[in-house]
């Protein structure tokens, strides 16, 4: 396990803007004659360290986004080119389509600070000479709801009956408290499931220190102003994750986007009450997850389940929440989701079935090296074996025969547990927490072998490369 340190600022601006760049396929811009550093600048800094990509960004919101999207140029071009690839094969829609809705639909109800950051993303790019507006950034930011609630319910406006209904049930994750953890205080981990062209992606740990409300930093993907897959460590002393919501249905074209709502909570939550305030207000039912929680000032922990028409909240100084993407509160269940908690073979059924396991095998040992074990756990309840398959926490699809189909993923789709994060209480209380870039369980992706064996999605191969699993690696804020 290596601690990544922070550098001067001036230090990693220069890596920044003369390394070779880590994303594959891109090459750096050519500089010749050294150019004075822009004042936006001074107080930002990139750092590159096992699969990650560290930034600091601090400032006004029109400077914490030009920072951004200055140090990562190429890698958001990278990402929205992706996008535009794989958009159309996974939603039918393309990138002019989320374009334009984001523009009609989502732009006037972000909040201006936050426009203002886009804006200052979009000069960042530009001074890189990269031609983008606030749209495409509006766009990027808003693609999981648009792609996977909006166009479906616009389907299932068109065709009754028509709406794949297949949000999918991305993510392991758990948040505990008290008799479960080592030391009686919260310990907090995640990992993310998604497609592998995007989570290839997923590699930034943003460390933010905005103008007005809390000291953040969290994971996200390049361009994003909120995680996205959510895994934040606030200076107000809350801890954020979530897991989705599977098979979930609903969205409401008048409510506020959901990453406009969940960087709100990042940065301004003080409380589990903020919190809960904050994500159900203007709620659009966009990202249904079940979110979960912690104030480390006054050890409680929550479980706040965000449907559309339906929420509930759990609370406790004594306790563990888990998440696999199943939902718990009946009313949510019936009324919006599809979801079977009686089928053993979903993905998400056997996962919450290993959970059960794990919180009893674990109880009053949880700490940051037990949850890394946790979040790597690759044991299959219903076979009693180890394996890669979608129905173990660090769980890979692309080397399972039957797929995902829950969630419209086909045998071997290209994805699954791509990378993973664990804090502490302790380890909070000083901005810190572990993450692993790669699925967790140790096993790399490697994109040629899978190619040649299933070229059915030989299509991703522009921007589908090798995915090695790193070491943890310890990542502090400046």
């Amino acid at each position: 396990m290596r601690k990544l340190f922070a550098l001067p600022a001036a230090l990693l601006l220069f890596g920044a803007v003369h390394a070779r760049s880590t994303t594959p396929g891109l090459t750096p811009p050519r500089r010749t004659v050294s150019k004075p550093i822009d004042p936006r600048l001074v107080k930002s800094a990139r750092k590159d360290s096992a699969g990650w990509i560290y930034i600091h960004l601090e400032g006004s919101p029109r400077d914490i986004g030009y920072q951004h999207g200055y140090l990562l140029a190429n890698e958001i071009e990278d990402l929205i080119n992706s996008m535009k690839l794989s958009l159309p094969h996974l939603s039918g829609k393309d990138w002019a389509f989320y374009h334009d809705v984001a523009k009609k639909m989502f732009w006037d109800k972000i909040d201006k600070e936050y426009q203002q950051e886009i804006t200052g993303i979009v000069e960042g790019l530009k001074a890189r000479g990269k031609q983008y507006d606030v749209y495409d950034l509006v766009a990027l930011n808003g693609n999981i709801e648009l792609s996977q609630y909006y166009v479906p319910m616009l389907a299932e406006k068109e065709h009754p009956g028509a709406g794949n209904n297949k949000a999918p049930g991305n993510c392991s994750g758990f948040v505990a408290t008290g008799s479960y953890t080592a030391d009686g205080k919260i310990a907090i981990g995640h990992n993310n499931w998604t497609d592998y062209m995007g989570g290839e992606r997923w590699n930034v740990i943003a460390d933010i220190t905005p103008q007005n409300g809390n000291h953040f930093i969290m994971d996200c993907m390049p361009g994003l102003i909120h995680s996205g897959d959510d895994f934040v460590v606030s200076a107000g002393g809350i801890l954020i994750t979530e897991t989705t919501i599977t098979q979930f249905k609903g969205f409401d074209e008048k409510g506020i986007p959901e990453f406009v709502r969940a960087r709100k909570a990042a940065q301004y939550a003080n409380s589990i009450d903020d919190f809960v305030r904050i994500m159900t207000t203007g709620n659009n039912g966009g990202y249904a997850n079940d979110w979960l929680v912690g104030d480390t000032k006054t050890n409680e922990i929550a479980r706040l389940e965000l449907g559309l028409k339906d929420f509930r909240v759990w609370r406790t100084t004594d306790g563990i929440y888990v998440g696999s993407n199943f939902p718990s509160d009946d009313k949510l269940m019936k009324e919006e989701t599809t979801f079977n908690p009686n089928d053993s073979s979903l993905s998400a059924n056997a996962r919450h079935r290993r959970w059960d396991h794990l919180t009893n095998d674990y109880k009053g040992r949880i700490d940051a090296r037990t949850g890394m074990t946790i979040e790597s756990d690759s044991y299959n309840e219903l076979t009693n074996a180890k394996e890669a398959s979608r129905c173990v926490l660090a769980g890979r699809v692309d080397t399972d025969p039957k797929g995902c189909p829950e969630w419209g993923w086909g045998p071997y789709f290209p994805g699954g547990t791509v990378q993973a994060k664990i804090t502490t209480a302790t380890l909070a209380k000083d901005m810190k927490f572990w993450a692993h870039m790669g699925n967790p369980s140790g096993e790399g992706f490697l994109a040629a072998p899978f190619f040649a064996a299933h070229p059915e999605y030989q299509w991703e191969s522009p921007y589908l490369h090798d995915m090695p699993a790193y070491p943890w690696t310890l990542f502090s804020a400046k």
